[in-house]
């Protein structure tokens, strides 16, 4: 960049040369200048001309190039700017120029202790300087420029790197002097305003605005927007009429859209529109903000509702959201949930929060540019409660945002991450992994993006309004051209998992139906349960087969009962208890609540280290003495129900309590049969003795009803201190900042890891006793439900070791809720939601193979379109000047190729998706097709719909 301000290489001088006459004639003097020329490919020449000192200036004798031969004898030619070269480098002129005088180049004449470079920014038209590669700062007599070369490296420097214009700037000052002893001045706000038009004619300029021959002003809203090729676009890589496309393939093109809210993009109140209103009001992403705005203020009195679900801040929070000092606190965007990409009109400021009658504007402006698209599947981590009276707020909206609800039909999902928030309704309700149609679709597209442009939120936080939405434009539209280009790795990666993960599932469901049909009852359960997911899958107003609809077995249900059966026996006089105050079934209850006081003592105890304060002592101590005290009262009671016990304990038979066959998977310590300590006493349940000495039958039911409840008990408290960890650990890496802030958030995550270890290690103590009595009470089945839990599945729902819900890595604590006390009911329960939950994973990846396809097709079929349209702008505009006309025709020329080029090399990316579909089709042993959605499978080959080729 150069200005007046800056220094030049080397100041112009008037110097005078003896030049030589003719014959007879004496010497005369001449004066020699340095003439600046302007060519018209945009190159500059520096000539040297010779001048009779008497005579005008525009008498010329002769006119120079600037060469070789000038550069070792002629001071002037020492320095060059080189157009072509990095923006900070000052080059030696070594090659002659090739541009002659005849091609009547404009001449700039420079006068005595003036600095050339200023002069010729002076004189020079605005356009002649483009033609240089020049961008002036101003159109009417500019003193400064930037050269394209530094303008295109740091506009693709702030996309790869998110450097600011503040940083990059000073980054160049400190190239030309990192001493600071000669100051160079200060040029950072024409910096800023030479950047700011550069971004916006860019965009005109890639968007095709330059040849319209309604020019700018006729530019619509969103037309600045890089468009999703993935998606269907209607009359673009879709035709315009679907009415042909049959019901059951009309899922095919569904747009899924992803709403969320980023509060880390805010705006301080600086400025305001009319100051800074934007050079691009409403043609890229942001919405337009004068509509906006005065919508947000005619519906200002609306209360926001409260959610229903679990406390999302989100709704709860939206109206006491800190605005103070902010006129932004956040954005909310809709983007393509499937491709991640920005949509256009998609974006808009909050100013409070994340209130509904914000994102309803955001969303449904984006979604008008989507007319009589056939189905609309929204993704929305609050969508329970979004959904609600959603229509009545949507028919406040200006009428052209107002959907055609009689042609559209509307879903709402909730996030795959998200979900496991919201209560058990909303988790199959609202399951992108329940519903048919939807593919492998997660509905996280937003946090995806909200990754890459958080790290400009420093640097857009004191923009004014305009410079603000037009940097974030620009930041989207990168984003977008990047997905653009990746389509074809992208696209080919995703159909190689699908086709895998598909035919791996399909043996999975292939098995369990297997297994299923081996009796009479199966078969008959399998045909009932298909019905009623179909029913469902039509209308969710049917029953839910993913959810259990047997109620799980809780301790303290399980305790009542008991005690509601011994006051019946007490009532009819056939109670057979030993003890006034306690009956067999206290007495075992009482048992297992002293196990568990063990097991936590022991846990703390092992906690303290060395160095254990008195304090710390003298609180274990009290409460192993409590202990001690319960045991000898509860043992006192138990040789009246047990009396072979005492025998045992006599004889020192110690090593009875059944040890779990998985006890290495238990982190908690372990009892010393040989300590005298409480803890680690043995209190020999019927379960521990079963096998050594007689035992009453009426205590061993009593004891399997209880360590039935007791495991079912440990696994919800596992699965609550599992979510309870994850949040811990999302919230801390998320909000938590500084040493001391973290300190105390591991602290916390301890004490739930702590907690969860017990729940653990009473799981698997309760486990074990069941296998022990399973042997001599008639309880079978049972271990479906309870199966042996390890380390390795306590993950939470959204850490699959690399994998999805959708793959059969899924831990199994989250694949079934509850299994009841009936074993039959109970297994036929489970069974139930498990088949539908193997049917529906295997069914979703079928889909994403379908969807895969037709959207590759789409993206084709709009690279097409797109160049077709680039062909018909080539020559749209008429213009008087030939070089204006070659310049139109060479840019559409040029971005046609390049949309040609992208189509031609994702089509041969993909010339073996076809085989590679066929080979991982699956088909049941009689060759009946699987029971998925009956939809033919379209073809890379052969576009899934006939008139493709038709569409302009």
């Amino acid at each position: 960049m150069a200005g007046a301000g800056s220094r030049p290489s080397k100041k112009p001088r008037l110097v005078r040369h003896p030049v030589p006459g003719s014959a007879g004639q004496s010497s005369q003097n001449v004066h020699r200048h340095r003439v600046f020329t302007i060519q018209p490919t945009g190159q500059i020449n520096l000539e040297t001309r010779y001048l009779d000192a008497v005579l005008p200036a525009d008498n010329v004798s002769e006119t120079h190039d600037v060469g070789a031969d000038c550069c070792e004898t002629d001071p002037w030619n020492e320095t060059y700017i080189s157009l072509d070269a990095e923006p900070h480098e000052i080059y030696v002129l070594t090659e002659k120029q090739k541009q002659m005088v005849k091609d009547d180049p404009m001449r700039i004449w420079t006068s005595e202790r003036s600095h050339y470079l200023d002069e010729m920014y002076r004189f020079i038209e605005s356009r002649q300087l483009l033609r240089g590669r020049f961008f002036p700062s101003t159109s009417t007599d500019p003193r400064t420029a930037a050269t394209f070369a530094v303008l295109e490296h740091f506009h693709l420097l702030s996309f790869e790197s998110k450097v600011s214009a503040y940083e990059f700037y000073h980054c160049l000052a400190r190239r030309s002097d990192n001493t600071g002893m000669k100051p160079i001045k200060d040029h950072y706000s024409v910096f800023l305003r030479i950047m700011r038009q550069w971004r916006n004619l860019t965009s005109l300029k890639r968007s095709g605005r330059g040849h319209d021959p309604a020019g700018v002003d006729a530019t619509q809203q969103g037309q600045l927007a890089v468009l999703c090729p993935a998606c269907p676009q209607l009359g673009k890589n879709v035709p315009e009429d679907l009415a042909h496309v049959s019901s059951n393939e009309r899922w095919l093109y569904s747009l899924f859209l992803a709403i969320d809210a980023n509060f880390r993009l805010k705006r301080r109140l600086v400025s305001n529109d009319i100051k800074d209103p934007g050079l691009s009001p409403g043609w890229g992403y942001f919405v337009e903000e004068g509509q906006y705005k005065t919508y947000l203020r005619d519906h200002a009195d609306v209360r926001q509702e409260k959610s229903m679900c679990v406390s999302h801040n989100a709704i709860n929070m939206a109206d006491t959201k800190l605005a103070k000092g902010l006129a932004a606190t956040g954005v909310g965007s809709v983007v393509c949930a499937r491709h991640d990409m920005r949509l256009a009109s998609g974006i808009g400021d909050l100013q409070r929060g994340e209130k509904y009658m914000n994102m309803d504007y955001i969303v449904f402006s984006a979604l008008s540019a989507f007319a009589s698209t056939p189905i609309v599947n929204f993704s929305y981590d609050i969508a329970c409660q979004w959904h609600k009276k959603l229509w009545r707020r949507v028919s406040t909206l200006p009428s052209q945002l107002q959907p055609n609800r009689t042609h559209t039909a509307f879903n709402f999902f909730v996030p795959k991450f998200h979900i496991a928030a919201h209560i058990a309704a909303c988790q199959t309700n609202f399951s992108f992994n329940w519903t048919p149609g939807v593919g492998r679709t997660d509905g996280e597209a937003p946090e995806r993006g909200w990754a890459d442009i958080n790290r400009v939120a420093a640097s857009t936080k004191e923009m004014g309004p305009g410079s603000r939405r037009e940097v974030l434009d620009d930041h989207f539209g990168d984003w977008n051209w990047k997905k653009v280009t990746a389509f074809g790795h992208v696209l080919l990666r995703k159909i190689k998992e699908a086709v895998k993960a598909k035919t791996e599932h399909r043996h999975a469901l292939t098995e369990l139906e297997e297994s299923i049909k081996q009796s009479d009852l199966g078969v008959a359960s399998l045909t009932n349960w298909t019905n009623e997911v179909l029913a469902w899958e039509l209308d969710h107003s049917n029953p839910n087969p993913f959810e259990s609809r047997v109620t799980a077995t809780t301790q303290a249900a399980v305790r009542l009962e008991l005690l509601m059966q011994d006051a019946q026996d007490l009532e009819d006089r056939s109670s057979v208890s030993l003890h006034s105050d306690v009956t067999p079934s206290i007495l075992i209850s009482t048992g297992l609540d002293i196990e568990h006081t063990q097991r936590r003592l022991c846990a703390d105890n092992g906690s303290l280290g060395q160095h254990a304060t008195n304090e710390q002592q003298t609180k274990i101590l009290a409460r192993s003495n409590s202990l001690q005290r319960r045991i000898e009262a509860w043992t006192n009671i138990q040789v009246l129900y047990m009396p072979s016990v005492s025998q045992l304990r006599a004889t020192n038979a110690t090593g009875l309590n059944h040890t779990p066959s998985d006890d290495k998977e238990s982190r908690c310590p372990r009892s010393r049969p040989n300590s005298v300590k409480p803890e680690d006493f043995q209190l020999l349940f019927p379960s521990d003795i079963c096998s050594y000495a007689p035992c009453d039958l009426k205590l061993l039911h009593i004891e399997w009803s209880l360590r039935f409840a007791q495991a079912n008990d440990a696994l919800d408290e596992c699965r609550s201190h599992i979510r309870l960890r994850h949040q811990l650990l999302h919230f801390k890496s998320q909000h938590l900042h500084g040493q001391c802030a973290n300190t105390r958030a591991r602290k916390t995550v301890q004490a739930v890891d702590d907690q969860l270890v017990l729940s653990h290690d009473k799981y698997l103590r309760a486990r074990s006793a069941l296998v022990c009595l399973s042997r001599h009470v008639d309880h079978v089945g049972w271990d479906r439900g309870l199966q042996p839990l390890k380390k390795t599945d306590l993950r939470p729902i959204g850490d699959l070791g690399g994998q999805t819900l959708g793959t059969a890595i899924m831990p199994w604590i989250w694949l079934t809720h509850g299994i009841s006390s009936h074993d039959s009911e109970g297994l036929q329960d489970t069974l139930r939601v498990e088949w539908c939950k193997a049917r529906a994973r295997h069914n979703r990846w079928q889909e994403e193979i379908q969807l895969l396809l037709v959207e590759m097709q789409c993206v084709l079929a709009f690279l097409t379109w797109e160049a077709r349209q680039w062909d018909e702008r080539a020559t749209l505009r008429m213009v008087e000047r030939s070089e204006y006309v070659e310049g139109l025709i060479a840019y559409a020329n040029r971005q046609a190729a390049i949309h040609r080029g992208l189509s031609a090399s994702f089509s041969g990316m993909w010339r073996d998706v076809g085989a590679l579909v066929s080979a991982g089709l699956d088909y049941g042993a009689e060759g009946e097709q699987d029971d998925g959605p009956s939809i033919d499978r379209p073809s890379i080959d052969e576009p899934p719909h006939e008139d493709l080729d038709g569409v302009d």
